[in-house]
């Protein structure tokens, strides 16, 4: 598939598929459909039918996968997030490819290492992986009870008409995370490196009704929020934090080492 590069893009003119890891009911998908359809021509939506939250980016290979038609252009996947967007692309899209990936919007953020497990930054990356420009969007919230979706679907529109002005160089998405603030209150668009924020650092034993002992994983802990320049400390302060992420894990300086130690 022939990789159409986001400078070259003109949105009004763009056929986008959109998924996440939250569910084809959630939330925060019907927010990024109602924020990017006035921007694009064409949206497709294919995404699971249950939450796949934490999922990274599993594949079905042990399963067949079904396609549920919900409506015109809106499908469900009994898969993965990964799953979705493979299926959406080259079965669902097939005969007219997507020009852009976009998934989320994702109930939470996914800052640090989230993206490691994170479900709606592995369908952007599916997406990446077969050639597609890819964003996942996050709505970072400090209180379940009170998330701003109202932030993201503000924002999402001046986001995307930043993104679409800058060449991204070839296997990488864009991480997007809106703060946990009124949209209103954001202090600005920053491009920002990944931080440092660890999932699973707590764990809560308990034992079931059968007495079989169980582990909760808790909460992200081991957070550096004073880094300057990263994710975390950028939301913190109330900016949309934008990071591209690379597909290629090859870690260039230990590979020279490596290389020049066989010498």
């Amino acid at each position: 598939m022939k990789r159409r590069e986001p400078e070259r893009l003109n949105l009004k003119n763009a056929r986008v598929l959109i998924s996440n890891d939250d569910g084809i009911a959630a939330p925060g998908l019907k927010l990024l459909e109602r924020a990017i359809r006035p921007l694009v021509r064409d949206v497709w939506v294919v995404a699971p039918e249950t939450e796949q939250s934490a999922t990274s980016h599993s594949l079905t290979l042990r399963q067949p996968l079904r396609i549920r038609k919900i409506s015109k252009q809106r499908f469900a996947v009994d898969g993965t997030p990964t799953d979705s967007v493979l299926l959406g692309i080259s079965e669902v899209m097939k005969d007219n490819p997507p020009d852009l990936v976009l998934s989320g919007v994702n109930k939470g953020g996914n800052i640090g290492e989230d993206v490691i497990y994170s479900g709606t930054v592995a369908a952007a990356m599916e997406g990446a992986l077969l050639g597609v420009p890819s964003i996942a969007f996050s709505q970072v919230y400090d209180d379940t009870r009170k998330v701003h979706w109202a932030t993201a679907e503000h924002w999402i529109g001046p986001v995307m008409k930043y993104l679409v002005k800058t060449e991204w160089p070839k296997n990488i998405l864009m991480n997007v995370n809106f703060p946990p603030v009124n949209a209103g209150d954001v202090t600005s668009i920053e491009a920002v490196r990944q931080g440092r924020r660890k999932i699973g650092g707590a764990l809560t034993p308990g034992v079931d009704p059968r007495g079989e002992a169980y582990y909760w994983i808790g909460p992200q802990r081991e957070e550096d929020r004073a880094r300057v320049g990263t994710d975390l400390e950028a939301v913190l302060r109330g900016a949309i934090a934008v990071t591209p992420l690379t597909l290629d894990l090859t870690h260039e300086a230990a590979l020279r080492k490596l290389k020049a130690a066989q010498k």
